[in-house]
């Protein structure tokens, strides 16, 4: 059986506030890390959330 294509990743926040996100990447297409400007509710501001491995 073939590996899936797309792979479940998490997005930590760089505010140190321990908020995160849970998302898909395609890992053959992208395969650096990623790191993308979204929304933090703790500090109330937009950060960059960069990706981690789910544990």
């Amino acid at each position: 059986m073939a590996k899936p294509a797309s792979i479940k990743i998490r997005l930590n926040s760089t505010a140190d506030t321990g908020f995160f996100y849970v998302t898909k990447k395609n890992a053959r297409t992208m395969t650096e890390k990623m790191v993308v400007r979204k929304y933090d509710p703790v500090v109330r501001k937009h950060v960059e959330f960069r990706e981690a491995k789910i544990k």
